[in-house]
């Protein structure tokens, strides 16, 4: 039986959509220079969040979480300067800033309660 892993699957999930929207700037718009940003930060979440569940003890998993949060958080910021900048629309930019929120609440309460179970 496989046990399911939310914030796991949500990344990786997330990590797609990104990947995708980052072929279509470049094909589309031929945008380069922040799509490069959007994609480094956006896949690197669940990159983490893989090396946070791989981790050899509650310190590194803690220290992992923290990081993928910090890229959610990086990620947002390229995803609003895209919709800025006009490269994206309004619509798919808040359904992608919606995700990464979403991404970013569930790391949030897994490093509160990793803080209260390591300190």
């Amino acid at each position: 039986m496989k046990v399911s892993n939310v914030i796991q699957e949500k990344s990786f999930d997330f990590a797609v959509k990104i990947t995708k929207l980052c072929k279509c700037l470049r094909d589309d718009k031929k945008e380069f220079i922040l799509s490069k940003q959007l994609l480094r930060s956006g896949t690197s979440v669940g990159a983490n969040i893989e090396e946070a569940i791989g981790g050899q003890s509650s310190k590194d998993f803690y220290a992992k979480i923290a990081i993928a949060y910090k890229e959610a958080r990086e990620t947002k910021y390229w995803i609003k300067l895209l919709y800025a900048t006009e490269y994206l629309a309004k619509q798919q930019s808040e359904r992608f800033l919606s995700e990464a929120n979403e991404i970013c609440k569930i790391l949030s309460k897994i490093q509160i309660t990793m803080k209260k179970k390591i300190l």
